[in-house]
């Protein structure tokens, strides 16, 4: 197993970090010195552990020091996490840059910069779009434009009905922050990805952004961004400090002041973290704090009152589940001032930290009829999933695994240790991510009953594991398949097999 951990002033550390991220990363600092208890820390750690089911990875920063961090394996610290909507705050501050440097004005029209792409006789809500409705997310839409990677575009975007005036009606719109991500392409030249690289990536040590275009080249602006744990902290850190990073103001402060206030009412909920008011891609929060998040726990948490960034990439379904942990257990655990020392407590946190894993399949370590599955190939009928064979396969008697099954003409291989996470690459079962055909990927696998096996598989850049259930009977296979999240079912329909 392999994590990554750092609190206090002691670097705990199985496999690498690079030279260039120790070099770009954020200050350490111990909890108690900046203010925290570690065993509140450990008591926010193990509450988000039990009841958050998904939970990937969290950093808790306190007057710009990270006073902890942790990744639950197979995720690590070096690795790019899939930030969906989170790529919105990114985008706006690529916005923010732009206004910043005379290329564009916030109360410009959005038709002024797509003559080409403008319908033959645009409405008079269309013309009276302006770029601040873009980031208010009140462009007057009712129904989303389309935000797929192969339809999304200025032409499609404009030619969406606009029944509400622009700036009255809250609409969420991934695809308006495709259109800011397109603007700034068009007063740049550059994408947004290459815009950001020497205003923002460079200057705050965000080493390999990778962000998804549309098909016409254009990064996707609303989602497609993939960045680590610490650079979304970082993110966070810069705005709580008002655009300024090591003493220079990379953002103008009054952008940030903005970017982070409510400029559109989104709900009256006092109990809804989606309820408090959005600014420029910046979700307003209970508690004075602000955020950006994307599907399934993405989170950058600011908090100035405490002066703390709360970063945290998970899968889950209930979002504001998170958040109430936070709240409930992090928030009150911020002091005006430092703590003595608690060495018991920080070890404890940081044995906490380090034992922090994705539940593996459980099960036991083999079945009677184990023999009559390995080494053989089951395949399947024409199916919706594209799953045409697959077969388990051991050279150790069965302690370690390795899953084969041939999709839509290819073959993935991923190998599963028992209660251990094995690190391969593999396609998303559910369908690729934009320009990724296969992802990094762990297996485990576990026997819970003499017929079944069971197979778990984790896409550790993303918020996907996939559950796969063996079910045995003589020739015959059924497979059962099952995601922790998605944007349509998580179940997929059963596959019958037969040995081949």
């Amino acid at each position: 197993m392999k994590y990554w951990i750092q609190i206090g002033f002691v670097l705990v550390l199985t496999g690498t970090v690079s030279a260039a991220h120790a070099a770009g990363a954020l200050p350490r600092s111990t909890p108690e010195a900046q203010g925290v208890s570690s065993a509140a820390l450990r008591e926010f750690v193990n509450a988000l552990d039990r009841q958050i089911d998904g939970m990937h990875s969290v950093m808790v920063v306190r007057h710009g020091q990270v006073i902890a961090a942790g990744w639950w394996a197979p995720y690590d610290a070096e690795r790019n996490q899939v930030l969906y909507s989170l790529s919105k705050s990114f985008t706006s501050t690529a916005v923010g840059f732009a206004v910043a440097e005379g290329k564009l004005s916030i109360d410009d029209e959005v038709l002024k910069f797509f003559p080409e792409d403008a319908p033959a006789n645009p409405s008079s809500n269309l013309k009276a779009m302006r770029v601040r409705d873009l980031l208010t997310m009140s462009t007057g839409h009712q129904d989303e434009p389309p935000t797929a990677p192969d339809a999304i575009s200025p032409k499609s975007f404009l030619a969406q009905p606009v029944p509400h005036l622009p700036g009255t009606h809250f609409k969420y719109n991934t695809a308006a922050t495709f259109m800011l991500s397109a603007i700034v392409q068009k007063v740049t030249g550059q994408t947004v990805l290459d815009f950001l690289r020497p205003r923002l990536f460079a200057p705050l040590g965000i080493e390999h952004p990778v962000w998804d275009t549309n098909f016409q080249g254009i990064s996707l602006g609303g989602y497609g961004l993939r960045v680590r744990t610490e650079d979304i902290a970082k993110l966070g850190q810069l705005y709580l400090q008002k655009g300024k990073w090591n003493g220079q103001q990379l953002l103008p402060a009054e952008w940030v002041a903005m970017a982070t206030a409510k400029q559109t009412s989104n709900g009256s909920n006092p109990q809804s973290d989606w309820n408090q008011g959005y600014g420029f891609q910046f979700w307003r929060c209970r508690h004075n704090a602000f955020r950006g998040d994307g599907a399934f726990g993405q989170y950058c948490l600011v908090m100035p009152d405490q002066d703390a960034v709360v970063a945290i990439t998970s899968g889950v379904k209930d979002m504001q589940a998170v958040l109430n942990v936070i709240w409930d257990k992090l928030l009150p655990a911020f002091q005006p001032q430092a703590l003595p020392l608690d060495a018991a407590a920080s070890a404890q946190l940081t044995d906490t930290l380090a034992r922090l894993e994705v539940r593996p399949a459980q099960g036991a370590a083999t079945s009677p009829l184990a023999g009559e599955v390995l080494n053989r190939k089951f395949v399947f009928p024409a199916n919706d999933q594209k799953i045409e064979g697959l077969a388990l396969s051991s050279s150790d008697s069965g302690k370690n695994l390795t899953l084969t099954a041939r999709m839509d003409g290819k073959d993935m291989t991923v190998p599963c240790g028992y209660h251990e996470w094995k690190k391969g690459r593999a396609p998303l079962l559910g369908g690729p991510l934009a320009q990724f055909p296969a992802e990094p990927t762990a297996g485990t696998f576990a026997w819970p009953a003499d017929d079944t096996c069971l197979i778990k598989l984790c896409a550790y850049e993303t918020p996907y594991q996939t559950t796969l259930t063996l079910k045995l009977n003589g020739d015959q296979v059924t497979l059962d398949s099952e995601t922790n999240v998605a944007f349509g079912p998580t179940k997929r329909p059963q596959l019958i097999g037969r040995a081949e």
